[in-house]
C-alpha cells in the first residue's frame, strides 16, 4: 500500500492526484484532524507526530510513504530517513523541481504555513536548483483553517486570500508555490487574486508524479505494493465538515474509521 499522512485534510488532494496518476494502487491514508494544525507547532513535536503517523501507517501494510504536508516535510525528513528504511516522499522537492523547470523569469513566490515559511526550505532548494532565482515567501496561516472548516466559497475568504497574496503582486511574480497541500482546494480563488499570468505550482499533482516515475525506474519496489484498487482512510478525530470536505475533494463518499496513535 502506499502510505499517506498530513495534519488534516488537505492531504486528500494527494490522494486525489496519486489515484489520478496510480489508478487501482491500493492508498491508506491518515489525518490527524485532532491535532491539525502543524503549522503553529515546534519543529520537534512536529517531527514527533510524523514519527507516530508512520508508525501507524507501517502498522497498517503501508510500504512507501508520502508526507502530504508541507510542515512536516520541512522539519521531519531527515529524521524519517535515518529511522526508516523505506522509500519516503515529501511533497516540497517535487514542487520546487517543476518550478525552476516551468518558471521563465525565475520570480518565484511561496505560500505556506509559519512553520514552512520559518524554515526557509523552499528557499533553500530553489536557490540549490538555481542560484538566479529571485524568492519570496509569504505565511498564510488562516488557509488551513478555513479549508478545514469548509470556507471555500466565503467572501471572508477571498478577503484573506487577496490580503496575503498583495505582497507577491506588488513582487510580480511569474510563479507561485501552494506551499501547503490544503491550499489547492482555494486554488480557485488564489489564481482569481494572483492573476492569469502567474502559473501556480500544486505540490500534490508534482509529488504524484515523482512517486509514479519512481515506481516505474523501481520495479522491484512497485511489486509489493497491492494494486487491488483498494483505500483506506483514518483519521485520529472525525468531524462532519472532514467527511463533507472530503466528498468534495475525492468526488465520493469515503468511509472515515477513527484511531488514536
Amino acid at each position: 500500500m502506499i502510505g499517506i499522512f498530513d495534519s488534516g485534510i488537505g492531504g486528500l488532494t494527494v490522494v486525489k492526484s496519486i489515484v489520478e496518476q496510480l489508478p487501482g494502487y491500493d492508498i491508506i491514508y491518515f489525518g490527524d484532524t485532532a491535532r491539525t494544525p502543524y503549522g503553529n507547532k515546534s519543529p520537534e513535536t512536529v517531527i514527533n507526530y510524523a514519527l507516530e503517523n508512520t508508525d501507524f501507517l507501517l502498522s497498517k501494510g503501508a510500504k512507501i510513504i508520502v508526507m502530504a504536508c508541507n510542515t512536516a516535510s520541512s522539519v521531519a525528513m531527515e529524521r524519517m530517513t535515518g529511522k526508516y528504511d523505506i522509500p519516503i516522499f515529501e511533497v516540497i522537492t517535487p514542487a520546487v523541481e517543476l518550478s525552476i523547470k516551468t518558471s521563465d523569469k525565475l520570480r518565484i513566490g511561496i505560500i505556506g504555513t509559519r512553520a514552512t515559511v520559518k524554515s526557509g526550505i523552499y528557499e533553500k532548494k530553489l536557490k540549490g536548483v538555481n542560484p538566479g532565482a529571485r524568492v519570496y515567501s509569504v505565511a498564510c496561516p488562516l488557509f488551513v483553517p478555513l479549508v478545514e472548516e469548509g470556507w471555500l466559497k466565503k467572501p471572508e475568504t477571498r478577503m484573506i486570500v487577496k490580503k496575503y497574496l498583495h505582497p507577491l503582486k506588488v513582487r510580480q511574480i511569474n510563479t507561485l508555490i501552494l506551499g501547503c497541500t490544503h491550499y489547492p482546494l482555494l486554488k480557485n480563488i488564489i489564481r482569481h487574486k494572483i492573476g492569469k499570468r502567474v502559473k501556480i505550482i500544486d505540490s500534490s499533482i508534482a509529488v504524484a508524479e515523482k512517486i509514479k516515475d519512481f515506481l516505474t525506474n523501481y520495479p522491484e519496489i512497485d511489486k509489493k505494493l497491492g494494486k487491488n484498487g483498494k483505500s483506506e482512510f483514518f483519521v485520529s478525530d472525525v468531524t462532519e465538515q472532514f467527511e463533507k470536505t472530503a466528498r468534495t475533494v475525492l468526488g465520493k463518499n469515503i468511509f472515515l474509521e477513527q484511531t488514536r496513535i
